[in-house]
């Protein structure tokens, strides 16, 4: 009987994701003021399955920590909305993970490259 491996394929999966999450986050508000139910569906055309609890938890965070900023909108279709937009400190926050993603992108891809 095959011995069973203390690490999953689908745990690891999972934290890859979760570690980038803020990451997407970040770059999805980037594109200009926007509310959590459109960060939720653009996270998942692009295949970031993302469950509406994990989302707000993350928004309070990066807003907390001064990166996100936000102002409620009525909404013809129900309540106001709390669109959120990112503040200069978010901006360049965002700048910098970004180079540090090309960063790495550049050398998984290589080392991906290399050793497949």
């Amino acid at each position: 009987m095959p011995q069973e491996l203390p690490i999953s394929v689908d745990n690891t999966k999972a934290q890859m994701r979760k570690g980038i999450l803020e990451f997407c986050i970040l770059l999805v508000i980037s594109q200009g003021k926007t509310y959590a139910s459109n960060i939720l569906q653009e996270l998942k055309k692009a295949d970031l399955i993302v469950v509406e609890g994990t989302i707000y938890p993350l928004l309070n965070r990066l807003k907390d920590a001064g990166l996100l900023a936000y102002d409620w909108a009525e909404s013809r279709s129900g309540p106001p909305r709390k669109y959120y937009s990112l503040t200069p400190q978010g901006a360049e926050f965002l700048k910098q993970l970004t180079n540090t993603w090309r960063m790495l992108d550049g050398s998984i891809s290589a080392l991906v490259k290399k050793f497949k």
